[in-house]
């Protein structure tokens, strides 16, 4: 059985997620087989595996980091919330039920062997398993049946590191209170305590970490700062905090509408370090602007956010940009958007039975229940676009609209099929592909074309490997870890010598 640690968080957004990617690369560097795990995650940020199973994205760039293939065993239950009390449940990559918040607590211990069984089996595979928690374990109301927190390290019988993020405030009270409102044999699980996101001179902290100490028994074994490492996130609280204002430094402003119901905001990561592009995510119709390109990307509830948008008179404003010049891109649920007509007859997706698109595309969308999970590779022109496809409609193409690309296989097997449709100007597109812009090649060719039309020379030789730029980022996340983490006392807990 493989060694193991957890990584549980004070609350939401702590740090555990990249800070047991951290972990995944400093112990692969060692020598040893890693494999990160999260029993349960809740995040509208998915991924399909070569198998066309999904999982969430966090578990994702921690296989990355850990450099080994995403597998769904890593995040064996994935829930999607689709309204404020819904959530479709996915169970070891397929979709098993969509649930409320009070029936899947009711449900969810039913799921604890199956988890456990995926825990096991990663274990057997590898010489050191990561496990990380969601939220806090400290959510006294939902630990009864608890399968991700402290349940999770009860079944697996794993030591935990409990990471907290001072740039909230209120650190100290949030590790003691954490702790203290655990159960007596849960808290003597808890070996050392990781400070996050520190700012100054680490010499103040010291009384402070003296006194946490001496109050709850456990050690502070180390203080990590807050950092420009850039990782893919997962949930969508991280975009209050993305940029919203034009890069003028750079010659193409991208804005990526901010659906309530966003997903898949990873799509845009690899537009994010391209050299000449400002990307920021807009969420009120006046932040719009005459942006190059307008991006409507993927939504878990397509139908509810496109009431939103005319609710708001988002509609009006991407209409009125278009029109003036900004090209328009549609990613899954924001390709759907763009269309004449979305009908959902059987209330797949809401109660909402048909309503009009943008129209700024000659598609129709019907929503089915059947969903597709696929890992797929297209033909645009000469250029071969890898990607995965999560959706639940099937779009037709009218007259005045052409296919996007051709799909050519799909997990693995050859394919012919046809994805997105364009316009007959081609300034708007639309697609099923997700990690469309991960292609850097296409993705300079598409770029060039704005910055053309924009009256600008195209840029040449300016290839961004979008994988060497994570893997450079993992290796800066290792680095920190090993300079601000006493080794000794980690390994010395990876190890189960401090019992």
């Amino acid at each position: 059985m493989a060694k193991a640690v957890m990584f549980q968080g004070t609350a939401s957004d702590s740090g555990k997620s990249w800070l047991a990617a951290a972990v995944c690369r400093y112990l692969v560097d060692q020598g040893l087989k890693v494999a990160p795990f999260k029993a349960q995650n809740m995040a509208l940020n998915s991924f399909i595996t070569d198998k066309g199973d999904e999982m969430g994205r966090a578990q994702v760039y921690q296989a990355e980091a850990a450099r080994v293939k995403p597998d769904v065993l890593m995040n064996p239950v994935l829930l999607k919330p689709s309204t404020d009390k819904d959530s479709q449940v996915i169970v070891l990559g397929k979709v098993l039920a969509d649930m409320d918040s009070v029936s899947y607590y009711n449900y969810k211990q039913k799921l604890a062997p199956k988890v456990l069984a995926a825990y096991k089996k990663l274990a057997d595979q590898n010489d050191v398993v990561i496990l990380e928690g969601a939220g806090s374990p400290a959510e006294i109301n939902l630990n009864e049946h608890d399968i991700v927190n402290m349940g999770m390290a009860r079944m697996a019988d794993v030591p935990v590191i409990l990471v907290a993020d001072i740039d909230k405030g209120g650190v100290f009270a949030s590790i003691y209170g954490t702790i203290k409102l655990m159960p007596p044999e849960d808290q003597k699980r808890i070996k050392g305590i990781i400070i996050n996101k520190f700012r100054g001179d680490k010499k103040l902290l010291e009384p402070g970490n003296k006194m946490i100490e001496e109050l709850t028994g456990v050690p502070v074994i180390g203080v990590l700062p807050m950092t420009d490492i850039d990782i893919d996130e997962e949930d969508s609280v991280v975009l209050s905090r993305k940029n919203k204002q034009v890069d003028q430094s750079k010659a193409l402003d991208v804005a990526v509408v901010d659906l309530n119901r966003i997903s898949n905001f990873t799509d845009f990561h690899s537009l994010e370090i391209e050299p000449d592009v400002s990307v920021r995510y807009v969420h009120e119709p006046s932040e719009l602007g005459q942006p190059d390109i307008v991006i409507l990307p993927g939504s878990k509830n397509t139908n509810e956010d496109l009431v939103a948008l005319k609710k708001n008179g988002f509609d009006s404003q991407i209409l009125n940009a278009h029109r003036k010049g900004s090209r328009v891109v549609g990613i899954c649920g924001g390709y759907q958007i763009l269309g004449q007509r979305l009908a959902d007859p059987d209330a797949i997706e809401s109660s909402i039975k048909e309503q009009r698109g943008l129209g700024l595309l000659d598609t129709e969308t019907v929503f089915n229940p059947v969903k597709t999970t696929t890992q797929s590779i297209a033909k645009h022109g000469h250029f071969d676009l890898k990607g995965y496809e999560i959706h639940m409609g099937t779009t037709k193409l009218g007259p005045n609209a052409r296919p996007f690309a051709t799909i050519i296989s799909t997990n693995g097997k050859e394919e012919q099929r046809l994805d997105g449709a364009m316009n007959t100007d081609g300034t708007v597109l639309g697609t099923y592909l997700h990690g469309v812009f991960d292609n850097e090649h296409w993705t300079r060719h598409f770029l060039n074309e704005v910055r053309v039309a924009k009256g600008l020379a195209p840029l040449v030789n300016t290839k961004v490997s979008l994988s060497d730029y994570k893997n450079h980022q993992y290796d800066r996340l290792a680095q920190m870890f090993k300079e601000n983490v006493d080794l000794k006392k980690f390994n010395a807990i990876l190890a189960g010598e401090d019992k």
